[in-house]
């Protein structure tokens, strides 16, 4: 039996997912949904299902699941209102901006028993599970340090950094997951310092463009964030980490990996442009953990739990920068 999913947005992280379903045969995307009903259009052409209302799928009886992939401000009120009527939920970070009402909607989920999953898709990249695997392995010993650089190519649209929450809450956000998930450890203090280096016209949406983070835990790890809107050479994805008995890292991935040497010296093709292609394997890693657990009536991971911790710490972040000190999560949460 096939898992019958209907996606709600249908803009690049929808295209994205729609692609991951397709590619899944214990799934099928029967529904879409969007505001902009040529974007539904596309993706119902393209992939054979039904153009929908949130409303007409709310009450579908051939919808077992959702994907929301709708703007952040939309989350909570979808996955309460998706919750109630018995439907599993995968659904894209932040679960809100504000950490209040972030706790109302996972009382929601609680209560009505609904499978929940974040789409923290890091974890499910093959190199970075790879480095957990490892680690899980003894391969390195314990964890003592962890470096995570994320840089993209460039700026987003601003008028998409105007509703996104800012980069600790928009970027951040998923080194701050992928941090817990190679650390093994929940995170102590928070250190940030962030700066507008890239186009002095982020400041006037109250963010930053570039960003460096400290975490602690409470045994004394330590993981180094370093973030950035601007990275001319490409999409910038590499993480270390160091262990008591060794290191073990992840460089950067390219579209064709190939070296060529000659009297210029060595040169490689460039890195991958963007998210969409560079994590190619891990959305569709990550439908198939949903699929999977959907079906198999079992927990989802990352869990609204986890996508509350990573607001958390996000949260921390900006306060670490605003009043210039070390930030306790206790504080926050």
């Amino acid at each position: 039996m096939t898992l019958k999913i209907a996606l709600l947005g249908a803009g690049r992280i929808g295209k994205v997912h729609a692609q991951a379903i397709s590619g899944n045969v214990s799934a099928t995307l029967v529904a879409v949904a969007d505001t902009f009903d040529s974007a539904a259009k596309a993706i119902s052409g393209q992939y054979g299902c039904e153009v929908r209302t949130i409303d007409a799928i709310l009450a579908s009886t051939d919808v077992d699941a959702v994907l929301i992939c709708t703007p952040t401000n939309t989350h909570a009120d979808l996955i309460e209102q998706f919750s109630r009527v018995g439907k599993a939920i995968f659904c894209e970070k932040p679960i809100d901006l504000n950490l209040d009402r972030v706790k109302q909607c996972l009382a929601v989920v609680e209560e009505t028993g609904t499978a929940l999953m974040m789409g923290f898709n890091r974890r499910f990249d093959p190199h970075f599970a790879a480095i957990r695997a490892a680690i899980d392995d003894g391969k390195i010993g314990k964890v003592e340090q962890v470096n995570i650089t994320s840089r993209d190519p460039g700026l987003p649209p601003f008028d998409y950094l105007k509703v996104s929450g800012g980069i600790f809450r928009d970027m951040t956000i998923h080194d701050f997951d992928m941090a817990r998930f190679l650390l093994g450890e929940e995170i102590e203090t928070v250190q940030a310092a962030a700066s507008v280096l890239v186009d002095n016209k982020v400041a006037e949406y109250n963010d930053f463009d570039t960003a460096s983070v400290v975490l602690t835990t409470k045994i004394g790890q330590q993981c180094v964030i370093s973030n950035s809107r601007r990275a001319t050479y490409g999409y910038d994805q590499r993480i270390e980490v160091l262990g008591s008995k060794g290191m073990i890292s992840a460089e950067n991935h390219r579209p064709i990996s190939i070296e060529i040497a000659n009297e210029a010296g060595f040169t490689r093709p460039p890195l991958h442009d963007f998210f969409m292609t560079r994590y190619i394997d891990a959305y569709a890693a990550e439908i198939a953990a949903f699929v999977k657990a959907v079906k198999n009536k079992s927990a989802p991971t990352p869990s609204g739990k986890d996508g509350h911790i990573a607001l958390v710490l996000s949260e921390a972040a900006l306060l670490s920068v605003a009043e210039a000190r070390v930030v306790k999560v206790s504080e926050l949460d």
